[in-house]
């Protein structure tokens, strides 16, 4: 059991593109703190005594949390589960938390990974999408983290945003790439329903984000890899070789997890399940002592259409030995079969008995995988 996935879901302000759970209100932060170390136990067997490989610490906003708040987390994971002592522990943080002293404090806990929500190192782009903080600070917690000790330093940045031209993009991960950073991560700027930019763009505020853009810069960003020390890993992840984040590969490969908090999904090969997704019914839940809100089992039908839509994601893509260790030698030459008749020659390669994708291919690759999904008719 590799992995635990830890929710936070305050934040001091809502980013206008985000979708996940969270909220802008605190005076809950320590009645849910009790919850979560009261799920900890709850959920303490799960693990069936294997080692937990990966923490991860997502939100939301963890570092809204004061360094006593996280420890009291930690010390509750470490006293119900089992750790390995060189276990990747990941928090995600946003710049304008990240003081020398706060880093020096979250490396003394035990992180040894930090992911900052960057997203943008212009002014004007941070102030579309509803940050909090400048470029200036954005560039100030990369020194301060880095100064504290962390090696393991991953930024976020997003791409497709109108307001911002190929041009500026490109400045954008040229002052990335020179960073003492190991890892980034780069999303297309997406409309998420319950979003903020949704609402904008449905009261006619703002106009939909630009697809051929996206496209455009995700091109440009991929041309610029040949000249920087990272290789792309999976469709949005890039890393310098040895720094992939343990974490997020493990969900690629289809790893149990366990998540805690609200609205936190949990995998354990054959089940997917979730938590309440708002805090008064997460709350409720972890009270009454359940350990999910919600649960479905997943048919062979699902399991083969994960084992596309995440392995055709991925640098290494879909290795068809084990595809037909699990889902048999038809179903294995008939997804064979469908890339070369269906795909086009220049988005993947198949060699070492592999299917993946180029880098032209990953932009298409949830489509591409659609088109190779199973269905119950």
């Amino acid at each position: 059991m590799p992995g635990l996935y830890l929710h936070t879901p305050f934040c001091k302000s809502k980013c206008v593109y985000c979708g996940f759970y969270s909220t802008v209100n605190q005076k809950d932060i320590e009645r849910y703190l009790d919850a979560l170390k009261k799920e900890i136990v709850l959920r303490k067997d799960e693990a069936k005594n294997e080692p937990v490989r990966t923490v991860y610490f997502g939100g939301g906003t963890p570092s809204i949390l004061q360094i006593s708040q996280l420890q009291q987390i930690i010390n509750s994971i470490n006293l119900n589960f089992s750790i390995e002592e060189h276990a990747e522990m990941t928090i995600e943080a946003n710049p304008e938390q990240l003081t020398a002293e706060y880093c020096r404090d979250l490396k003394q806990l035990g992180f040894n990974r930090i992911s900052i929500g960057i997203q943008s190192f212009h002014d004007e782009i941070l102030q579309f999408l509803g940050r909090k903080h400048t470029a200036k600070e954005a560039m100030q917690a990369v020194e301060n983290a880095h100064n504290s000790g962390f090696d393991n330093i991953s930024i976020d940045l997003i791409y497709g945003v109108n307001e911002r031209d190929n041009n500026l993009w490109q400045k954008e991960f040229d002052i990335a790439f020179r960073l003492p950073i190991k890892h980034f991560s780069a999303y297309a700027l997406t409309v998420e329903e319950n979003s903020l930019l949704y609402r904008r763009i449905h009261q006619h505020k703002t106009v939909e984000p630009d697809e051929d853009l996206a496209s455009v810069q995700y091109n440009a960003l991929s041309k610029a890899l040949t000249n920087s020390p990272f290789e792309q890993y999976e469709v949005s992840n890039f890393a310098i070789n040895g720094w992939e984040s343990k974490h997020n590969s493990a969900y690629w490969h289809r790893v149990p997890y366990v998540g805690l908090g609200a609205s936190a999904h949990s995998y354990d090969g054959t089940h997917r399940s979730w938590n309440a997704a708002n805090l008064k019914d997460y709350f409720a839940q972890i009270e009454e002592s359940n350990t999910y809100h919600e649960r479905e089992t997943l048919t062979a039908i699902d399991q083969y259409n994960e084992f596309v839509l995440l392995g055709l994601r991925t640098r290494t893509g879909i290795n068809l030995y084990e595809m037909e260790q699990f889902f048999g030698s038809e179903r294995t030459a008939s997804f064979q079969q469908y890339f070369e008749s269906d795909v086009e020659n220049d988005l993947y390669l198949i060699e070492n008995n592999r299917i993946r994708l180029t880098a032209k291919g990953l932009w298409f690759a949830d489509g591409i995988a659609e088109d190779a999904f199973l269905t119950n008719e």
